[in-house]
């Protein structure tokens, strides 16, 4: 049997109101706590977090913004900082980029991390890995971790207040586990006992995603959290941790590669991982040659769970500008999980498809 470690969450709390249990799980883990964030994220959470570690008598020992860009420039400087005030434990809150700057931190200084996520846009709160960037947000590297976050809470009435565009990101993205994974398989068939949890967890996220991603997104709308909301959050954050945990390798492959060539423009770098995500798992269809039925079906649930259907939803791109996205993302080391060697002109042809068929929608 090949070697296999399985890095899994400790504890993961779900539902309305889990974040009033953040301070006993402090208490279980350290006395001294230390909270990071993104600066919408402290907003939101600092009075709540202040609150729970007070009643907990864990001291509060610093509110930290994360520094915009998971780089080895800020996971450094938030080390320091974290060896400096002594923290036991860090509460990290926010996006997928504040959580895996975070989870890099705790890894490095050997500090418990508790996941709190404001956002349903990626399963970065369950996952022991961070996406790395330099400091001007082009994309560095997958960086694997020993450990994963001690707890997970997600909390679908603080979720539910976010910004409708982050609850569409974290559709998009976790569609891609079905679509990409289905498309590696195609290359590296999942035989074995995780490779095939990987691939049933992935689409168990697509059947989810299909039958409440849309209501979800109503639920958002009116920021009130309810069933299909929840049904949502299981898939976004566990269920497709879970496909990348049990992957045993390759688990992403076209999609991801074209959101890694969105990094390397500026007018893209920041639209949110997810939407580019998703935007790519379209494109990603079209390079393997699916219908137009299809397509155009994949298409339409995409429209309903908020996930950008053409390069114009995004942003405005000169032709030089598409020519450096295209060219990063074939060089993207996901590219190379398709089954056929995928160029240049090919993802041109795939793109253009996607445009198209979103025109005659």
């Amino acid at each position: 049997m090949s070697e296999q470690n399985l890095v899994f969450p400790a504890r993961v709390l779900r539902g309305a109101g889990v974040i009033h249990q953040l301070g006993e799980i402090c208490r279980e883990l350290g006395q001294r706590a230390l909270l990071i964030g993104g600066h919408q994220a402290l907003k939101a959470v600092e009075p709540q977090v202040r609150t729970q570690l007070a009643d907990a008598e864990v001291a509060l020992v610093g509110c930290e913004w994360f520094g915009g860009e998971t780089s080895l420039t800020q996971i450094a400087r938030l080390g320091e900082l974290a060896m400096a005030l002594r923290a036991d434990v860090i509460i990290a809150t926010g996006g997928g980029k504040s959580l895996d700057t975070c989870k890099a931190v705790g890894a490095e200084c050997n500090i418990p991390v508790i996941t709190l996520p404001t956002i349903a846009a990626t399963c970065s709160a369950v996952t022991p890995l961070s996406i790395r960037y330099d400091d001007n947000g082009n994309f560095h590297d997958i960086f694997p971790l020993h450990q994963a976050p001690a707890a997970v809470i997600i909390d679908s009435e603080l979720l539910a207040l976010a910004p409708l565009r982050w609850l569409a990101a974290g559709l998009g993205d976790t569609l891609a586990k079905w679509y990409e994974f289905r498309a590696v398989s195609q290359r590296h068939p999942a035989l074995d006992a995780n490779a095939r949890s990987s691939l049933a967890h992935s689409h168990i996220c697509y059947e989810i995603i299909a039958a409440h991603g849309p209501k979800a997104v109503e639920a958002v709308r009116k920021n009130l959290p309810d069933h299909h909301l929840d049904q949502v959050l299981d898939v976004i954050f566990t269920f497709a941790g879970l496909t990348s945990l049990m992957s045993n390798g390759a688990h992403a492959a076209a999609a991801h590669a074209i959101y890694e060539g969105f990094t390397f423009c500026d007018k893209t770098r920041e639209f949110g991982h997810g939407l580019l995500v998703g935007y790519g798992n379209l494109c990603l269809l079209a390079l393997e040659n699916r219908s137009d039925e299809e397509l155009l079906h994949e298409m339409a649930l995409a429209h309903k769970c908020g996930v950008p259907l053409s390069l114009q939803e995004i942003a405005g791109l000169t032709e030089e500008e598409l020519e450096v996205i295209v060219r990063e993302s074939v060089h993207a080391p996901d590219m190379e999980n398709m089954a056929e060697p995928v160029t240049v002109e090919a993802l041109y042809q795939a793109i253009a498809r996607v445009e198209a068929l979103a025109a005659q929608r």
